[in-house]
């Protein structure tokens, strides 16, 4: 007996007449066919994301180099702002 959208096969084939061997032969080629195509579309998105994901971390490397270089920038100026103010005399 067949049950829903992919019968098992080895069952229809004894119940089904010669001629339609050959619609379940091509019907089966189809459906591999559409398989294929969704596995390649979705080996094509994982290399888009996989890609995508790359890109991220180099942004996110950039940033974090520019923040170590502001927070540096940001404490010598401090520091230099600190002597200033050391070296005048307090009245």
């Amino acid at each position: 007996m067949c049950y829903g959208h992919q019968p098992p096969l080895t069952r229809c084939r004894r119940r089904s007449p010669d001629g339609e061997e050959e619609s379940i032969v091509e019907d089966l080629r189809d459906r591999l066919a559409e398989t294929e195509a969704r596995l390649r579309r979705s080996r094509a998105r994982e290399a888009e994301l996989s890609r995508r994901l790359d890109e991220m971390k180099r942004f996110v490397s950039v940033m974090e180099i520019l923040e170590t270089y502001l927070k540096r920038r940001f404490q010598e100026q401090k520091d230099r702002f600190a002597r200033l103010f050391s070296s005048i005399p307090a009245k």
